[in-house]
């Protein structure tokens, strides 16, 4: 989905200069929209309205606080199963997000990238996420990847019939399948993995969320609903990621 070389580039210098206990990338599952409405009486769509404040929100502390790359997940495979209604209000929001937060994200020098599959959406919604792409990808600032009718299932699948199409083709053998091959064509190629992976409203599960990506993440479960999040949940959060010490499968310095 993006160059690696570009991204080295546009990510090096905040890399240098960021603290070593502050995550390069974190992916963010945006829960408790619904939870939120419910509890207050109103309908789910002002929780998901409420919710796209709280991204608002939460991207700024982001930028201020200096993450690099902030993925989130804001429409997975799964959610076509949810009442026509409700998922006819998430596409609206979704188009209001992006005609009226695209520019001020380009602005602040934010770099928009669009992960999942567009083939079924609307061609007025994918016309706006090329939109989205195309006019950010020269932007050297923070990175937002947007999760849209992403399941990490299905990423994982489409990348294995693509290596199997090229053995069946003879341009390459079924020895030659490894990792790296695997990870250059989901659709987060290039991107670094992510180092740290929140959720809110108290669910623990990745709910087929970058799974091949998350496999050596830090997990955060927070119980805030997510249209109560920002600044300061945000903090809490990379607060006790710094506490983490990240083995990668190895032993802690000294045991």
């Amino acid at each position: 989905m993006a160059d690696r070389q570009g991204l080295a580039q546009n990510t090096g210098a905040a890399a240098a200069a960021a603290p070593a206990a502050l995550p390069r990338h974190i992916a963010i599952i945006m829960d408790g929209n619904g939870r939120w409405a419910t509890q207050r009486g109103l309908p789910r769509v002002e929780g998901h309205r409420r919710g796209v404040e709280a991204l608002r929100r939460t991207l700024k502390a982001a930028r201020d606080i200096g993450i690099e790359i902030v993925t989130v997940y804001s429409f997975s495979s799964e959610n076509w199963s949810r009442p026509p209604a409700e998922v006819s209000a998430l596409m609206g929001l979704l188009k209001r997000f992006i005609r009226n937060d695209l520019a001020e994200l380009h602005e602040a020098n934010v770099r928009v990238l669009i992960a999942g599959d567009r083939t079924a959406l609307d061609p007025e919604i994918r016309a706006l996420l090329v939109e989205a792409e195309a006019l950010t990808a020269r932007n050297l600032g923070q990175t937002l990847i947007v999760a849209f009718n992403y399941g990490s299932r299905q990423e994982i699948a489409a990348a294995a019939r693509t290596l199997a199409e090229e053995v069946a083709r003879g341009e390459r053998t079924p020895q030659s399948i490894t990792p790296e091959a695997i990870e250059a064509r989901l659709n987060t190629a290039g991107i670094p993995d992510p180092d740290l992976v929140i959720r809110t409203s108290g669910e623990m599960r990745l709910s087929n969320f970058l799974m091949w990506q998350a496999a050596y993440a830090e997990l955060i479960f927070q119980p805030v609903l997510w249209p109560d999040y920002g600044r300061e949940a945000l903090e809490e959060a990379l607060a006790e990621y710094g506490r983490r010490e990240r083995r990668y499968g190895g032993l802690a310095a000294g045991r």
